[in-house]
């Protein structure tokens, strides 16, 4: 390389190196201090936007060794994209003046990455529990490998001055860290003591305590049954002693949380596997940075209550992921049930007054700080799927770490998502920003918390978007948003599952043509009818629909997807007759029907006889509900996809082979006719079979149904390759029996990771299918 200004008519050079990527808030200047002094290269180091600028004093062989450890030897959380080297314009580095980390400059251009909260490292642990450390028991310690990051920004470079920390003045010893090349902490920005730092509060029932007595009244809050309000590193968090049912049932009552699975976390991953089954990838998911929340199969017997995880084998844990949580586990000894700090279905609370005033009916009592949290991000959740980890919830840990864009986007994008576990996704060149997880769309506290972070993010990404992605259903907050803040000619509708495809197909840098599997709930087909079962044969630009299943009324709309038996008269009274017009026995339906409300069973048929607010769907998700009633398992959802979800617990202790199936056609559609499937349902039920046999044998038939379908693309003339998305795939057996079934079959088969397959990954979908068309 001889890009450069030689100094003097020496050997020496003088060059600017840019680094682009997540190279602010993760030790990168640090790092390139300490690597330039071995080095012997003279100059200095800033941060400049959202990128680092090197200007380096050398001989150009060293410099050529510089550029590329800075490539291959980066701090662990951070993530360099590019390293520009260009000639010098700057002023020249004084020889003989060392090398010197130097104020940051706002300079225009380049991509301004954020890195996600890190969890607390080992260092920081160590110190957390030495006696001798003047950070012992401190609950805010961290350095430039961990701590808080995306939470407390305001905007980027990435200087204390430029995050709420700028209102805690560092102390004698903390400024001496902080500008010490050799130590860890050398501009950690968060960096604080006990002496300068945040302090931990407790109030209960007008008593007021601080630091370590609020700690340990806390403790002692939750020891007694009672529920803690936690302000976290992203907002408030419930907790409360899991292995004590009836504090457990106190805050289920409180939050409005019947029966949906409470987060778990444990001290380590010891602990973790006293509770769960844990492999090697899970255990790695637990102790990741990101510490998200990992689904594993539950031990039987544990110390945990049973109403932590009702009615599933799955139970969600988590490993402590800030000094507070390490010191609450640590002294109380016992797991913890940690959950959103907010009323069921309201965005998680951010702000200390609001805290007081949403959360005093369910908190005991509170245990807070006087850190501001900048943007609220939740706990993110994952878990393992054939050995691939796999990301549901995309929140604290992982965003807002940027994602490649197979194609760029010509101009600055903003993909608005859908409505249920709502993201948007910021758009630049080639690369994608997510947004944390908001929650589900519908209210208007949700709408205000998902503009806010969109304010928020798109200020420190400094992307101000020029065009609006949105979904096809007109009833969706966000799409009503893009059509508010995008004039016409500014906006792109994009179809609910060529979305989800695409999320899966873009993650993986797919471009050519794939067969798209969209497996979800409901979603607004080109057509202007409900889809759900879905094949297509796509790309990022388009797509074309080949194949679904067969559709049925959903009684009441959103109402069938509540009330499952509702979804499962839908079907008995109004399935889809593709291949013929028989009908299922009438006899094996009021099998049924007998064990239901006489009243409500003749209003949904006369809903459905007359065609009255019964839209028809054709949706995967809406049958494994019909199923999950038609077998007993599950007749009223009390939480978003709880039949499926005990659908799929029972086929997990099942065993079988296939129910009938078939395949028709209706125009130039294949269609899975679900008549034979739901009558040999029915027939079990009357024969009382066993109810996991037949739940095994109904997903072994989603499966086959699957692969006959993906056989028939290929033979004429369709591709091997399959990119699977939709909420049904968090079903972890369904996935998992796909990905082997089709890979025997010669499939290339690839799955969300990166972004969920839920509606969490809408947005990102959204964001590479308008690139490919722009």
């Amino acid at each position: 390389m001889t890009i450069g200004v030689r100094v003097d008519g020496g050997d020496r050079i003088v060059r600017r190196i840019e680094v682009s990527g997540t190279v602010q808030g993760v030790g990168f200047r640090p790092f390139v201090y300490r690597l330039a002094n071995e080095l012997g290269i003279e100059g200095s180091v800033r941060n400049a936007g959202g990128w680092v600028v090197v200007e380096a004093l050398g001989e150009s062989q060293v410099l050529d060794r510089f550029v590329d450890q800075l490539r291959t030897m980066a701090p662990p959380r951070a993530r360099v994209d590019a390293v520009k080297v260009v000639a010098s314009d700057g002023p020249v580095p004084v020889a003989g003046s060392g090398f010197q980390v130097v104020d940051s400059a706002l300079e225009p251009g380049g991509a301004h990455d954020i890195p996600p909260d890190i969890a607390t490292c080992d260092d920081c642990l160590r110190e957390l529990f030495d006696p001798l450390d003047r950070r012992y028991r401190y609950p805010f310690l961290n350095c430039t490998n961990c701590g808080p990051r995306a939470t407390i920004i305001d905007e980027l470079p990435y200087d204390r001055g430029r995050t709420v920390m700028r209102a805690f003045d560092l102390c004698v010893a903390c400024a001496s860290e902080y500008g010490d090349p050799s130590n860890r902490r050398f501009h950690a920005e968060p960096v604080a003591c006990p002496e300068c730092g945040p302090r931990l509060s407790w109030t209960y029932a007008g008593c007021v305590a601080a630091d370590d007595v609020a700690l340990q009244a806390a403790i002692g809050a939750v020891r007694q049954g009672q529920i803690v309000a936690v302000k976290g590193i992203g907002g408030y968090q419930l907790a409360c002693d899991a292995t004590n049912e009836a504090a457990v049932q106190r805050l289920r009552q409180r939050k409005r949380r019947e029966a949906k699975p409470l987060a778990v976390m444990v001290r380590d991953i010891d602990a973790a596997s006293h509770l769960a089954i844990i492999g090697p990838e899970a255990a790695g998911l637990l102790t990741s940075p990101a510490r998200p929340i990992v689904l594993l199969e539950a031990c039987d017997g544990t110390e945990l209550a049973p109403g932590v995880h009702l009615g599933v084998r799955e139970v969600g844990l988590f490993l402590p992921y800030t000094p507070l949580h390490h010191l609450l586990l640590h002294d109380f000894g016992a797991p913890l049930v940690f959950t959103s700090g907010n009323r069921s279905d309201e965005p998680i609370v951010i702000d200390d007054a609001v805290a007081i005033e949403r959360l005093e009916g369910i908190a005991d009592g509170f245990l807070q700080h006087d850190r501001p949290i900048r943007s609220r991000y939740d706990d993110s959740v994952a878990r393992v799927v054939r050995s691939r980890s796999t990301v549901i919830r995309r929140a604290r840990g992982y965003a807002p770490e940027s994602l490649v864009l197979p194609e760029a986007t010509p101009v600055p994008l903003l993909a608005v998502g859908a409505e249920l576990k709502h993201t948007f996704t910021l758009a630049e060149g080639g690369r994608a920003v997510v947004g944390p997880h908001t929650g589900d769309l519908e209210d208007a506290d949700t709408n205000v918390a998902f503009l806010g972070n969109l304010e928020h993010l798109s200020k420190v990404q400094a992307i101000e978007p020029e065009m609006a992605v949105y979904d096809l259903h007109p009833g969706y907050l966000s799409t009503q948003y893009a059509m508010r803040a995008f004039p016409a000619d500014r906006r792109i509708g994009v179809q609910h599952h060529h979305a989800h495809v695409a999320s899966c197909a873009a993650e993986h840098g797919i471009t050519q043509p794939f067969i798209g599997i969209a497996y979800d709930g409901l979603g607004m087909g080109d057509d202007g009818t409900l889809w759900g079962g879905e094949f297509l044969v796509a790309d990022l630009a388009g797509y074309r629909r080949v194949a679904r299943f067969a559709t049925a009324p959903l009684p009441g709309g959103a109402a069938a997807v509540r009330h499952p038996a509702r979804m499962a008269l839908g079907y008995l009274f109004g399935v889809e007759a593709p291949g013929g017009d028989w009908q299922l026995d009438p006899e094996l339906i009021a099998g049924f029907t007998d064990r239901l409300d006489d009243r409500q069973t003749q209003v949904v048929r006369q809903m459905v006889d007359r065609g009255v607010n019964s839209p028809r769907a054709s949706s995967a998700g809406r049958l494994f509900d019909a199923v999950s009633s038609l077998l007993g398992v599950c007749d009223d959802n009390r939480y978003e996809g709880e039949a499926a979800i005990k659908l799929e617990a029972s086929a997990a202790v099942g065993v079988g082979g296939e129910l009938p199936w078939t395949l028709t056609s209706a125009g130039d559609l294949t269609v899975y006719d679900v008549r034979p499937t739901l009558a040999a349902v029915l027939e079990a039920v009357a024969d009382h079979a066993d109810v996991a046999g037949v739940a095994v044998r109904f997903h072994n038939t989603i499966v086959a149904v699957t692969l006959a379908v993906c056989e028939r693309i290929r033979a004429e003339g369709g591709t091997g390759i399959v990119c699977m998305s939709g909420g049904v795939f968090q079903n972890r057996t369904l996935t998992s029996l796909l990905l082997d079934t089709l890979g025997a079959g010669g499939f290339e088969v690839f799955i969300n990771q990166l972004v969920p397959a839920n509606d969490g990954g809408i947005s990102y979908g959204q964001a590479a299918i308008a690139a490919a068309r722009l």
